[in-house]
């Protein structure tokens, strides 16, 4: 009898552990870069406190912060089930420093998601971006890629968990294109497509980092992808957005949702059928600006 009651007791033990692990929060962990750029412009701190913002609270997520740079502490990531990076990219990425291509890599490994905003998506060819193909499908590959300010308009989007009560839009923005992606786009989902003016592929020839190259000029009138979502091989997720130049831009609902979704999809968590609902006010965005020599 006592083995019987044994094996019941057991049992609900596995029963609870296996329910509370379903309910586990999911652990969203932003990371901001140091002050760059003009003021409205690569509002790295501000920007990441927004997206807590519209997360504090949601069911079943946790979100940490660190800003004004790598986080120090040695146990910033743990836990993470997914890292968004949104801060100054290529040759002085922040990633590049040090062993944190590896210790990211190994997360990335474990299932961890990833997902990186404007600047943060471009990296080295040969210095990170193999890694980056492997996190998150695609980044920006200096002289292959280029970076103008442009308006896309984003008539149709695809079903994805990540678009998910996110409207057609129309918006402003330094939207990357070209992007290196993985062999045959395998695994990645093209989310924002529009075709750029033509003049905006640069000059024919140019060697400058972000001036455009003959490769880019070979593709007048097609299509690009400013946004886009990735499925490892190994179940790991990521998300990459070209977009965020401009700090008024979160203010843009279905922009942001966007963004909200992806971290919530990358997570593993489940995406509401409208999406993450959030609201942003102008005072919202006025917050926690970096200090940059403002205009009166």
């Amino acid at each position: 009898m006592n083995r019987f009651l044994n094996s019941i007791l057991v049992a609900a033990i596995v029963l609870a552990a296996s329910v509370a692990g379903l309910a586990a929060d999911k652990t969203i962990v932003l990371v901001a870069g140091t002050r760059s750029h003009g003021p409205g412009e690569h509002e790295h701190n501000a920007g990441v406190q927004l997206l807590a913002k519209c997360l504090t609270g949601y069911p079943g997520v946790k979100v940490r912060m660190h800003l004004n740079g790598w986080p120090t502490n040695s146990g910033a990531f743990d836990g993470a089930d997914t890292i968004l990076l949104y801060m100054d990219g290529g040759d002085g990425h922040p990633v590049l420093k040090g062993e944190r291509l590896n210790e990211l890599d190994a997360l990335m490994k474990k299932g961890v998601g990833f997902v990186a905003v404007h600047y943060a998506v471009e990296i080295l060819k040969d210095k990170g971006g193999p890694q980056f193909l492997d996190w998150m499908g695609g980044y920006f590959e200096p002289f292959y890629s280029v970076n103008p300010h442009w308006e896309a308009n984003f008539k149709t989007l695809p079903a994805h968990p990540v678009t998910r009560g996110v409207k057609p839009f129309k918006i402003s923005d330094e939207w990357y294109y070209h992007m290196r992606f993985v062999e045959g786009m395998k695994g990645v989902t093209p989310i924002l497509t529009d075709t750029p003016p033509d003049k905006t592929r640069g000059t024919p020839g140019s060697t400058s980092i972000r001036g455009g190259n003959p490769e880019v000029q070979k593709h007048m009138g097609e299509a690009e992808h400013m946004a886009w979502a990735y499925q490892r091989p190994n179940g790991g997720r990521g998300f990459g957005f070209t977009g965020a130049h401009f700090h008024k831009n979160w203010g843009n609902d279905d922009f942001r949702k966007l963004v909200l979704n992806a971290l919530l999809w990358t997570a593993k968590a489940e995406v509401p059928k409208d999406g993450v609902l959030s609201t942003i006010t102008a005072e919202d965005l006025a917050k926690n600006l970096d200090e940059k020599n403002r205009r009166p």
